[in-house]
């Protein structure tokens, strides 16, 4: 068995992509779960995510439903995006990341079309996950510090996105890049190419300023 970690936030509906997509992993594969709150990646790292960008915004939306209808995968927006997705992060914390809970809340939002902020909504969530004390473990100092610790650890090993995979040190993110990640599980010797080791210390030849 090889162990895979996979980092994912509730606000990406490229991670409810890849979490749809999930199947497709070949057997041998353990999956580590790690929610990590992706706002504070890019706080790290000084970057804007897609939607927080006036001229890529629409784009960014006409593509996932684009991706979505082109692999069939059910896809209704909520009524606003971005949207604080700690609710959902500290409930998967909360119920040990369970597969079935992930996936669950991934639908809650980018097929059902709800926001955890929907008092409705919500309280049909919890229940449908059997989960009473939901409020009550979403508040929890533990559940907290651990999306915390699971987002800086993150950033430790160079996560800067969502979804990612990491495997033997290596990072593979955004579900467009699935397909790679699969030839390098079935192919660990991929990156000894010749061609990509030459890239790997390409020199920089121009640099943005400030």
């Amino acid at each position: 068995m090889k162990t895979v970690e996979w980092f994912f936030d509730f606000v990406s509906p490229y991670s409810y992509f890849q979490c749809e997509i999930l199947h497709r992993l070949p057997q041998t594969v353990q999956l580590e779960y790690k929610p990590v709150l992706f706002a504070g990646l890019l706080n790290h790292w000084g970057q804007k995510g897609p939607v927080e960008i006036d001229a890529k915004r629409k784009l960014t939306f006409r593509s996932c439903i684009w991706i979505a209808r082109k692999h069939n995968i059910p896809l209704t927006f909520p009524r606003a995006h971005p949207f604080n997705p700690l609710p959902l992060l500290r409930l998967s914390i909360a119920l040990d990341n369970r597969p079935d809970v992930v996936r669950d809340l991934f639908r809650f939002v980018f097929r059902e079309g709800k926001l955890p902020d929907e008092p409705e909504a919500w309280s049909h969530l919890i229940h449908q996950l059997n989960v009473p004390n939901a409020d009550e473990l979403i508040q929890s100092s533990e559940v907290k510090q651990r999306l915390h610790d699971n987002t800086d650890y993150a950033i430790a090993k160079g996560v800067f996105g969502v979804p990612s995979f990491r495997v033997d040190g290596e990072i593979f993110w955004g579900v467009d890049l699935f397909d790679f990640f699969l030839d390098y599980l079935d192919d660990p010797d991929l990156f000894k190419d010749p061609e990509m080791q030459r890239v790997e210390n390409l020199p920089v030849a121009s640099a943005r300023r400030s």
